[in-house]
């Protein structure tokens, strides 16, 4: 009989006591999260690297899509959510960080026929000025690349997710992710687009952003 009170017991007791305490860690990592952009605290901002993605996507001959990433890159952002027009981001990439889980493709791709690693190092992508508010928490900037030594405008499309005290870093935080399309062929990397290779690149950023403290 006690074994059998011990087991309805536990089902019905620790169900509970996961869900206070699953409640309870989430009111810790983020007490002060805010989804609406207009409560978020200005100001400058670096990349928490460690929270961080940059994807790209373009069409395979027409049978799939083709992933890959780059694993390191930096970026900037200054911002007054009172003034989300004037706020500026910056992003530098390094090219010979992409990864598209095939090394052997990998150091092809960073060589003279792609990429010109060592000729181009870096990519940069800079806003220059604001396009318009989708919605409320998704808007459009104007921006210039810079990539394989061509320098050409993208609008950049960015999602603000929230804001708040992160508990682990105990830095306030910032969450966007964003998307923008270029064609390669306007920056001199034309390769193979006549064979069905896709010309048009989708690019794909998530990121947390940390305060620096200059706060607005």
């Amino acid at each position: 009989m006690q074994k059998l009170f011990q087991s309805r017991f536990g089902r019905v007791i620790l169900p509970l006591v996961l869900m206070f305490s699953l409640g309870a860690c989430s009111r810790l990592v983020t007490p002060d999260q805010t989804t609406e952009i207009t409560e978020v605290r200005g100001g400058q901002y670096v990349l928490d690297s460690d929270h961080a993605a940059l994807m790209f996507k373009l069409n395979h001959l027409g049978f799939s899509t083709f992933l890959g990433r780059f694993t390191e890159f930096d970026a900037s952002l200054d911002f007054d959510p009172e003034d989300i027009e004037n706020a500026s981001l910056e992003v530098v990439i390094e090219m010979a960080s992409i990864n598209v889980n095939l090394a052997e493709f990998e150091e092809e791709l960073r060589g003279d026929n792609w990429l010109d690693v060592a000729q181009y190092p870096q990519a940069v992508y800079r806003t220059t000025s604001f396009v318009e508010a989708v919605d409320e928490d998704t808007f459009i900037f104007a921006g210039d690349l810079t990539f394989h030594g061509v320098t050409a405008p993208v609008n950049l499309e960015v999602n603000f997710n929230g804001g708040g005290r992160n508990f682990l870093t105990r830095s306030y935080t910032v969450g966007f992710s964003g998307a923008a399309r270029f064609n390669r062929s306007d920056f001199g990397v034309d390769r193979f687009t006549s064979f069905g290779v896709g010309d048009e690149i989708e690019l794909e950023v998530h990121v947390e952003f940390m305060d620096t403290g200059g706060e607005s």
